[in-house]
């Protein structure tokens, strides 16, 4: 388990698959900006926690759960290494009642912490629709910064839309700002 001041993030467990299924199937879940998840069932799940795919383990798929200190999960946040083309890249969603209440700020600042103390690693990356500017406000509070724009990136409510990639590196990074413990 990671710790925060706020937010932990725990890896994904089979305990976990009720809360996943719950926010992978709701299309408020991924709320306006973001293309919806394909559905997948519980039993698919499971079977992937048990099995990871030749691609998951190549490219290093790892899922937390993020959890408020009193342990109600709030969100799903994962990082995954594309191993052909040495890029880490992450990703978080909170459900979207516990959205601006700083809780993806801190459950990304934990994920960055933890993978530049334990990955020899010189950038992380990710992407965010144009249009979210609340994701944009996070990622730019933990010290990622737009590289560019992908054009047509993602089908979005039946709409092609442009994203900006974005990415923190190691050196802007310099040191642990709120990873506390690692359980």
């Amino acid at each position: 388990m990671l710790e925060g001041r706020i937010v932990n993030l725990s890896v994904l467990e089979k305990d976990d698959i009720d809360f996943m299924v719950e926010c992978w199937d709701d299309i408020d879940f991924w709320g306006e900006y973001n293309p919806v998840a394909r559905q997948t069932s519980k039993s698919e799940w499971i079977k992937d926690i048990d099995n990871p795919t030749d691609l998951e383990k190549v490219d290093e798929l790892k899922r937390f759960i993020i959890q408020k200190k009193d342990g109600t999960r709030i969100g799903i946040m994962w990082h995954n290494f594309i191993v052909p083309y040495w890029l880490m890249q992450i990703a978080c969603f909170l459900v979207p009642s516990e959205r601006g209440k700083g809780y993806g700020a801190e459950a990304t600042q934990l994920m960055v912490d933890y993978l530049f103390l334990s990955k020899d690693i010189g950038h992380i990356h990710t992407v965010t629709n144009v249009k979210n500017k609340m994701a944009q406000r996070v990622l730019e509070k933990v010290g990622f910064r737009v590289e560019g724009t992908i054009r047509k990136f993602h089908l979005v409510g039946g709409v092609w839309t442009d994203y900006y990639l974005l990415s923190i590196l190691r050196e802007e990074w310099k040191e642990p700002k709120i990873l506390t413990k690692t359980a």
